[in-house]
Order: structure tokens, then C-alpha cells, then sequence
């Protein structure tokens, strides 16, 4: 991969990605970082794809100034915990602790990023167990494991033996949300593909679920905006 600049205000970095399977030249703008990705077929020289990403320049910046920015991670700062706010505060003891709209962190300032992070992973795990535990129990099959990662593609998979894996930042999102997400991976227990039957047992073992998927598509992303410094 390559990078190269659009000038203007501000400038715009390019990042340049040939691909043999590419048709035509394509545009991509992560919304998790801002990242502009110019995919070029082989046969396409430099000039005539920089030319076409110039032509898109409007759509670029327009795009770019929508995008959420990010938030990092400190004392003061407001954060979601299952869908509700709670603002960073410093604590007492040890252990992080959720109070009445705040989360106390324990330690200096310089270690509230990490001490949070580790918080809400601990906190994601118990949470997405139980749900797991529940639907797994509802559909009469047992997962073989679970893991958690801070996946930015997908908010969940199920592999072909039985383990489990999902984002742990669902824990920031509303309580239904994050049991939606366990819903939809423990059903792959039964039906490892996206066909009626899949979505009747998701159906079965939580319910309607069209409020929690469009939560995920229009609502997900900003999930990615909080930066824990690592």
C-alpha cells in the first residue's frame, strides 16, 4: 500500500490499495477511523485513480465531517455503560465501581484508561455469559467456549465447534442490543448460515429483534469512538 495527498483544507491522505480482484476503482471511507482508501484494479495507472478520487473530493469531505469524532478515555469524560451515562470519577480502593451516574476509578489519572478498559471487559464477559447461557439453554444446545475481542467487521461469530465470540465494547451498548448480538450467535449453534430458519430460531430464543439490528446499524459505529490509549 501506498499513501498520497489531496491538498485543501485540511488535506486529505489517501491510501492506495491494488487488488487483483478489483473491476473498477472504488472509494472507502472507514467510519470507525476516518480512513480514506482509494482500491485500484492492476491494470489502472496512479494518475487516472488520483484523478478519480479528485472528481470525489466533494463526497470525501462531506463524509469526513459527518464521521463521530473520537472520544479518548480519561477523568471527566462521559461514557456509556449498557446504554446508560455514567461520567469518569476518581475512586477509592481498588476495584472500579459503578455508583449513581458516575464510574469511580481508583489510582492516578494516567492509569484511568487501562483500569476502565479492564472494567468494562470484565463487565462484558459476565454479562454476555449469562445471556449466552440463557439462549443457549433456550434453543437446547451448549457453546463450547467464549472469547471476547475488540473486533471492528462484526459484533459477534460462532465457529463450526460450538465457541463463541463477540465485541466486548457491547457492553456500552443498551442491555437489549448486547442480548440481540447473543441471540443471533448462540442460533448459529443450530443453523450456521443466515437462511429463514436461522432468523426463526433467533426469533424463538429472544423474541422480535428489527429495533436492535437498526440500533446496531445506525447507532454501532460510534461504540468505536472511545480510545483507551491502546
Amino acid at each position: 500500500m501506498a499513501e498520497r495527498v489531496l491538498q485543501g483544507q485540511p488535506d486529505i491522505v489517501l491510501t492506495l490499495r491494488r487488488s487483483a480482484r478489483a473491476r473498477r476503482l472504488t472509494l472507502r471511507i472507514s467510519s470507525l477511523d476516518g480512513r480514506v482508501t482509494l482500491t485500484l484494479p492492476q491494470h489502472v495507472p496512479e494518475h487516472e485513480a488520483l484523478a478519480f478520487a479528485r472528481e470525489k473530493e466533494a463526497w470525501i469531505r462531506k463524509h469526513l465531517s459527518d464521521r463521530v469524532e473520537d472520544v479518548a478515555v480519561r477523568v471527566g469524560i462521559s461514557l456509556p455503560v449498557e446504554g446508560a451515562a455514567f461520567e469518569i470519577v476518581p475512586g477509592r480502593g481498588r476495584t472500579v465501581r459503578l455508583s449513581e451516574g458516575a464510574l469511580e476509578v481508583p489510582g492516578t489519572p494516567e492509569a484511568a484508561p487501562r483500569r476502565v478498559q479492564a472494567f468494562l471487559k470484565a463487565r462484558a464477559r459476565d454479562v454476555l455469559a449469562a445471556a449466552c447461557d440463557d439462549y443457549a439453554g433456550r434453543l437446547g444446545r451448549p457453546y463450547s467456549g467464549l472469547s471476547l475481542r475488540d473486533t471492528r467487521s462484526r459484533w459477534g461469530s460462532c465457529s463450526s465447534a460450538g465457541r463463541l465470540m463477540f465485541s466486548w465494547r457491547l457492553i456500552l451498548a443498551p442491555p437489549q442490543v448486547l442480548r440481540y448480538v447473543a441471540a443471533h450467535e448462540v442460533a448459529h449453534l443450530a443453523q450456521m448460515n443466515h437462511s429463514p430458519a436461522f432468523w426463526a430460531e433467533v426469533t424463538r430464543i429472544h423474541g422480535p429483534y428489527d429495533a436492535e439490528r437498526k440500533w446496531l446499524r445506525t447507532q454501532g459505529n460510534a461504540l468505536h469512538r472511545y480510545r483507551f490509549g491502546n
